[in-house]
């Protein structure tokens, strides 16, 4: 059988309290999936705010905390799933996964970090190529990986414009 779907199924199993309370805390992006408008936005938001107050990192750290992300992030928005039906806008972790891609290994300044955020939230909502189809994936799969694929596209952007200029 598909590994991708015996994921999804082993995390359709009830889970105690304390785990639920902090997957629904994870999944929500603290709770900022619960913004009566524009989740994914406020989501995004708060990752980006996040991002400014992580200490510096390394590339290979940089890269290796948005693998852990976006890992930890198909079983808690399979868990979202789940709880609140297909793509919920409650779940938001994969915009926290997706806006830190999108700013991986950029610069800290607040041009780049606003532009980081205006082009993810572009191209999150127009879903080029694959993103959209990659929306079909089961469970957290599908929440998933649409943003990192938008996170790497406005990343490149990013990155490619500050080469030219």
């Amino acid at each position: 059988m598909n590994p991708i779907i015996l994921l999804h199924e082993h995390f359709k199993v009830n889970l105690e309290p304390p785990l639920k309370f902090l997957t629904l805390l994870l999944g929500s992006g603290l709770g900022s999936g619960y913004f009566p408008i524009a989740s994914g936005t406020a989501g995004s938001f708060v990752a980006l705010l996040i991002w400014l107050v992580l200490p510096e990192m390394t590339p290979l750290v940089q890269i290796t905390f948005i693998i852990i992300a976006f890992l930890i992030g198909i079983p808690i928005c399979t868990v979202m799933e789940n709880r609140y039906g297909h793509d919920p806008k409650q779940a938001v972790w994969d915009e926290f996964a997706g806006q830190w891609t999108a700013l991986l290994l950029l610069p800290k300044t607040f041009p780049i970090i606003a532009a980081s955020f205006l082009i993810f939230r572009v191209l999150d909502i127009w879903k080029p190529y694959p993103a959209r189809a990659s929306q079909d994936l089961p469970g957290g799969w599908g929440i998933m990986v649409d943003d990192l694929i938008v996170g790497i596209y406005t990343c490149l952007l990013l990155h490619l414009y500050l080469y030219i200029f």
